[in-house]
């Protein structure tokens, strides 16, 4: 086969042989019915509840061995399958005559339906429902449940259509040397658990399910390449640029700067306080986006103040001294909580009634956690700084700043998600004391892409020009008012990235944990104005692709990295 190209979501370079997970889930029936007495519905109802049970505690031990960011995926997938809801359904179709197995299909069906309606982050998590359908489905009848094995004797490249949480969640490096999946984008839980484990990934890659079982793939994580039976040289030319790489990113310690000394602080993405470890283990000076929102999706009731307070405690205590930057609640539109009324239909819900809005109409859930924020920040050295999500005005980020500055926080600022926000940044920093980009959104934003459909997989490209534009209006509108403007997208993973984001004005990256000392090391190896130089010549360009290989003429740091 020729070689296949997709999109690379987790740097690194991986060879092994293919493991092309073909398993297909079985459809029971349509007419599949039971014996129709109320014994035997009875029956039936008790055959798939015991299934629903199995399935949840399987994915929930899964998850407490995986921890971190596979953990907290597998949890809400151990959820799916014990949401009462889901059991009435169920119930409703058994009583009147379906057998288990083919009830459990429809009742997850009908979510299915309407988490794929929903799209963005809903829209995401259909491929985690249908995984805890078949898992259930197939413990009903008999079957083996889907997954991928663990003890080959050599590190395999795993291929797939699409990847499972569970079916990846508890692989090592040691058990996988890629992944290779033909649906999926640069948010996708694929790429998330790859960057997580430190495992080359590529997705969104066409034709890659056809790949013979047993070929001998070599994958490069960084440029998306997937190269079905490499010539030895193309192998032993790839595993010395592997170690060539892993030499620089050890020989680059310490705080993260750029070759003359301009300081850029590097810190860490989380999402609780279970991928604290990761942060501190890849040399994070501080976490610069924890996501809160998981302390509070898929719960029947708000988390207390009590609880809250303990999780960010807990973060804030693995960085005395340093700066935890902490994502207020981002929830609403198509992340609903079940612990709050539904609001009104809303046709689009990307633009509906989130973040920042969220608060403003429940505004006993912001109080909560502002108050449980500064009594966390009252115990601990760390300087505690809060950012409102999905701000789009100057008036949001004046009332959000008071709101901080009434529960006794101190330093408050905004994410930069929305257009409007990039361009009158300005404005924003009246009153907002720092600024984060967050690029993922952004980009969603700005290009009209929903960041997790594949299909629009080149419209999310961090290297837009039209984004690097907002990008630079942005910090720029930071600078003037003297405050600083981070970023926490994933853009900032990508090291060539990271030094045009430098050259833009960001002032801090923020990143997967794993990412860190591949961004450190290109900072270290390129000067200030070189990343001045880069970025230019990335705006200048008409596309990404072009953006991309101009930035880089400008860094030729790059090179000893092989990405």
């Amino acid at each position: 086969m020729s070689t296949l190209t997709g999109v690379g979501v987790s740097p690194g370079v991986g060879v092994g042989p293919a493991y092309v997970l073909a398993y297909e889930a079985n459809v029971p029936a349509p007419d599949s019915r039971h014996g129709g007495g109320a014994g035997d519905a009875a029956a039936e109802l008790a055959v798939a509840g015991r299934a629903l049970e199995r399935v949840a505690a399987d994915l929930e031990a899964r998850g407490v061995l995986a921890g971190g960011q596979a953990g907290e995926i597998l949890e809400a997938q151990a959820m799916m399958a014990r949401d009462p809801g889901l059991a009435d359904g169920v119930a409703t179709l058994v009583e009147a005559g379906t057998a288990a197995a083919r009830a459990v299909y429809e009742a997850f069906g009908h979510y299915r339906d309407l988490l794929a309606a929903a799209g963005g982050y809903l829209g995401e998590r259909v491929a985690d429902l249908d995984d805890v359908r078949d898992r259930a489905v197939a413990v009903i009848e008999g079957r083996p449940v889907p997954g991928v094995p663990t003890d080959t004797g050599q590190p395999y490249v795993l291929v797939a259509r699409d990847l499972a949480p569970a079916d990846t969640a508890l692989l090592s490096p040691e058990v996988v040397a890629a992944f290779v999946t033909e649906q999926g984008g640069p948010t996708s839980h694929t790429a998330i658990l790859a960057r997580a484990m430190g495992v080359p990934a590529v997705v969104a890659c066409p034709g890659a399910t056809s790949i013979a079982p047993g070929t001998p793939v070599l994958v490069d994580g960084a440029s998306g390449l997937v190269r079905p039976a490499p010539s030895g040289d193309e192998v032993l030319g790839a595993r010395n640029a592997a170690a060539a790489r892993e030499a620089v990113l050890a020989s680059a310690t310490g705080p993260g700067t750029t070759a003359d000394g301009y300081a850029v602080p590097l810190l860490a993405n989380i999402g609780g306080p279970r991928d604290v470890a990761a942060a501190l283990e890849h040399g994070a000076e501080g976490i610069g986006l924890y996501r809160t929102e998981f302390l509070f999706l898929d719960r029947a009731e708000a988390p207390s103040a009590a609880e809250q307070e303990a999780a960010y405690l807990e973060v804030l205590d693995a960085f005395p001294g340093g700066r935890v930057i902490v994502r207020t609640l981002d929830a609403g539109a198509d992340k609903p909580l079940a612990f709050l009324p539904p609001g009104a239909y809303e046709p689009n819900p990307a633009l509906g009634e989130r973040g920042v809005r969220l608060f403003r109409t429940h505004p006993e859930i912001m109080g909560t956690q502002l108050a449980a924020l500064a009594a966390a920040a009252a115990r601990s050295s760390a300087r505690l700084q809060v950012m409102a999500p999905m701000v789009a005005t100057a008036e949001e980020a004046a009332w959000f700043a008071d709101a901080c500055d009434a529960a006794g926080l101190p330093s408050s600022g905004v994410m930069i998600e929305i257009p409007s926000a990039a361009l009158r940044a300005s404005d924003l920093a009246v009153r907002a004391g720092f600024l984060s980009i967050g690029t993922n959104d952004l980009a969603q934003y700005a290009l009209a892409a929903d960041r997790q459909l594949g299909a629009l997989t080149g419209l999310q490209d961090a290297w837009q020009p039209a984004l690097l534009d907002l990008v630079a209006l942005a910090a720029a509108g930071a600078a003037e008012r003297g405050r600083q403007c981070g970023a926490c997208g994933e853009a900032a993973a990508d090291p060539a990235l990271a030094c045009v984001l430098v050259g833009l004005g960001v002032t801090s990256l923020s990143m997967s944990a794993p990412a860190l000392p591949a961004v450190r090391a290109a900072l270290s190896r390129h000067t200030r104005q070189q990343c001045h130089l880069a970025a230019a010549a990335a705006r200048a360009a008409a596309s990404p692709e072009e953006a991309r290989a101009e930035a880089r003429s400008h860094l030729p740091g790059l090179a000893g990295l092989a990405l």
